[in-house]
């Protein structure tokens, strides 16, 4: 059982993923071509003439209802899931006393997280996808889902500027 810290983080689960890439760092530029491959799942996106690995959307619920439950916060991400076109991988959430909650949806395009603090109808949300994925519909899902039109956000372009279009061409 000296493990069972290590099992419950998720280290030695069988998940395709537990091998490290062995061949060290990389600069990114020497495979910028590799990265805007189309074949590739985890393409960057290509907006204008940006270049960027995802849209991070930061948002706040104000006023909120039910930050408090674990299965309704699970439910919305699983509609943000459906709703912005992303796989889902794995849900996990947490339930503090006397309250609160903060869960993580590992996803294929990246995440969803939270942590609430209900006795304030505050709940802080990260949604980060890549790929095709529309991270900022999530907005309307946690609006409906904690009963609440005061939602605040912040939106940032992940990895913008590492790769660019001459690099890349």
């Amino acid at each position: 059982m000296k493990d069972a810290g290590l099992f419950q983080l998720g280290y030695g689960l069988e998940t395709g993923a537990q091998e490290e890439d062995k061949r060290g760092s990389v600069p990114a530029n020497d495979h910028a071509r590799d990265v805007l491959d189309e074949n590739r799942h985890d393409h960057f996106i290509r907006e204008g003439d940006s270049i960027y690995a995802g849209n991070h959307v930061i948002i706040e619920v104000v006023n909120g209802h039910g930050l408090d439950d674990e299965t309704r916060i699970q439910n919305a991400f699983r509609k943000i899931i459906e709703v912005c076109g992303a796989t889902l991988l794995h849900i996990h959430t947490h339930k503090f006393s006397p309250q609160g909650v903060s869960g993580v949806a590992v996803l294929a395009e990246s995440h969803i997280s939270v942590h609430t603090w209900p006795e304030i109808g505050y709940g802080a949300f990260d949604v980060f996808m890549c790929g095709d994925a529309k991270p900022w519909l999530a907005i309307d899902v946690l609006k409906e889902a904690f009963g609440t039109q005061d939602v605040r956000t912040k939106s940032l372009k992940r990895g913008e500027g590492l790769i660019t279009d001459e690099v890349a061409a």
